[in-house]
């Protein structure tokens, strides 16, 4: 696991930056000694112009590229508390870092850190997207595809040129048969026009999803926030209007990000609001939120060993493989008659959280992997008890439910109403 204190060039020895970098100086490299035979620079003032304004954009994207990977997202210190110790009942409280989460910070689980108003984690930058390196990271993208689009003229004219200099030859346009290809460059030729063409896609549709959380002044975790806050009132009508907090206008929300020469404003714990609300408004709704996956939380028990992979294809079959869950998130380890909490729900997957009867024991420590992620259905059973009545005895006697997998919408209501789900603690 990547930690949030690892810094400076060693940052770039990962197999993202690199091959980011690569990438970079594929496209400009091969565009440079394209555009030497097609529109050298030499020529004219404007052929001069045409060169300088890509290497402008090439640079300017390196340099955005290199600094948002450098400065990082920002991290929260370890062990953090507010000044005011009342404002901790608001708050989260992060177990890996032993601390609270200050308003708009999320944990991350590949740096290993509390990320002050993370975004994402990125790994071509192998780093988080957050509070002091968002200007940066929106800028590369910017250049970046700018960049590539006008490589991709450059290559693309310079192709056309190379397929054609026998027809300009034998036509009296030898003025115009000035780019040669030979196998080699034709091939690099049209790999650098293959990377530019997937970067302006790729990286233009990241670029627009950027622009749009940030003129709304919201990161990807709050989008998610948001929309489950809406779904809780669309099914809940007593709650009050749920108000983002931090939507300050288009033009505060542009300045919270683009400061001047990309400096990152304020501390990234406290957080100008609009008016009606205050400080703490999001992490309430996130609290509340939290309560209530705590409580459809549903208790299962390992039937069959999970090895944990992405694509269990020998263990768990074809229909399982192909309804692998489309996220980077972790799959779990399990061993039979292990008790997992789970939160959400597929029809083939589950994930969830593993309850450790022992964290310090021998057996605890030699197990690897993560405790908390996917694994399919079918290597578990949901544990159930029957609701218990006044006039009889107190049980705790689990029973085991004979499907393994069906879901509980899919019991009878005359058999689910005398039953309610037992939390193991």
């Amino acid at each position: 696991m990547m930690s949030a204190e690892l810094s400076g060039f060693r940052r770039f020895l990962h197999w993202g930056p690199i091959t980011a970098l690569s990438i970079i100086k594929c496209i400009t490299l091969t565009t440079l000694y394209m555009n030497s035979m097609w529109w050298p620079p030499n020529l004219s003032i404007f052929a001069f112009l045409n060169q300088a304004l890509f290497l402008m954009l090439s640079s300017a994207a390196t340099f955005n590229y290199v600094m948002a990977t450098v400065i990082g997202p920002g991290t929260l210190p370890k062990q953090w508390q507010p000044q005011d110790s009342k404002a901790t009942e608001f708050l989260q409280y992060c177990k890996i870092c032993e601390g609270y989460k200050a308003p708009r910070s999320h944990h991350c689980r590949k740096c290993n850190r509390c990320i002050k108003k993370m975004d994402h984690h990125c790994p071509w930058i192998n780093h988080c997207v957050g509070w002091a390196n968002h200007g940066y990271f929106t800028l590369f993208l910017a250049f970046s595809v700018l960049g590539s689009f006008h490589g991709c003229i450059i290559l693309c004219g310079a192709f056309y040129r190379g397929i054609y200099r026998f027809w300009y030859l034998t036509h009296g346009l030898a003025y115009l048969a000035t780019v040669q290809l030979t196998m080699w460059s034709l091939i690099i030729c049209i790999f650098a026009m293959g990377l530019a063409v997937g970067v302006v896609i790729a990286l233009g549709m990241l670029l627009y999803f950027q622009l749009k959380s940030i003129v709304k002044n919201q990161t990807a975790i709050e989008m998610w926030i948001i929309e489950k806050a809406l779904f809780r009132r669309h099914h809940n009508t007593d709650l009050d209007d749920f108000i983002f907090p931090y939507d300050l206008g288009w033009r505060q929300n542009i300045k919270q990000v683009f400061e001047s020469e990309c400096v990152a404003r304020g501390n990234g714990i406290e957080w100008p609001v609009r008016e009606g609300c205050e400080e703490f408004t999001l992490t309430r709704e996130q609290i509340a939120q939290k309560f209530e996956k705590r409580a459809r939380t549903r208790t299962f028990k390992c039937i069959r060993k999970a090895t944990g992979s992405y694509v269990p294809l020998w263990s768990q079959g074809f229909r399982v493989c192909l309804a692998t869950p489309c996220t980077d998130e972790p799959r779990i380890c399990l061993e039979k008659d292990d008790i997992i909490r789970v939160t959400r729900f597929r029809r083939h997957w589950l994930f969830g959280e593993r309850v450790l009867t022992d964290p310090n024991s021998m057996e605890e420590r030699k197990r690897k992997g993560p405790v908390r992620g996917w694994f399919p259905r079918r290597c578990a059973i949901e544990l159930i008890e029957p609701t218990l009545v006044d006039d009889e005895p107190d049980t705790t006697e689990i029973l085991n439910c004979e499907r393994h997998n069906s879901s509980n919408d899919q019991i009878p209501k005359t058999q689910r109403n005398g039953y309610n789900r037992k939390k193991i603690n």
